[in-house]
């Protein structure tokens, strides 16, 4: 599980830089809860959210896929498609309230990568399962 272990540090550690943003946004602003309707609070906060939305399902999918002893360079594809997705997501968020290409590409990446992996987990199944098994 050491390509998970490498993309789960990396991306807890980037959840914990935009935890830390908040934070600081809170501090300078005085806000103890909430945004207190300053709106680069509001987009911090919801970067960090999106985060531990999307981070730990993905992570849970990758993992899968190495137990199956996916090969070693189709999880360091989908681990760096992963981190790739939530920095520039996370980047683009915190620009803009509306639309960005950021945040639009963030999220696309995010989410194909994710979709990816999960077609590859069920793909794995039926060629384990059902076709090995009528062999």
């Amino acid at each position: 599980m050491r390509i998970t272990g490498l993309y789960a540090a990396l991306l807890t550690l980037w959840t914990l830089i935009l935890a830390i943003r908040v934070i600081v946004q809170r501090n300078r602003a005085k806000v103890g809860m909430g945004d207190g309707g300053h709106a680069e609070i509001a987009r911090g906060i919801r970067a960090h959210g999106n985060a531990t939305e999307y981070i730990p399902l993905a992570l849970i999918l990758l993992l899968i896929l190495e137990i199956n002893q996916t090969t070693p360079w189709l999880l360091h594809l989908f681990g760096i498609a992963l981190v790739l997705g939530r920095v520039v997501h996370a980047v683009g968020l915190s620009r803009s309230s509306g639309y960005s290409p950021g945040r639009a590409s963030g999220i696309v990446l995010t989410l194909v990568t994710m979709v990816a992996m999960a077609l590859l987990l069920i793909w794995q199944y039926v060629v384990i399962h059902i076709i090995a098994a009528t062999a």
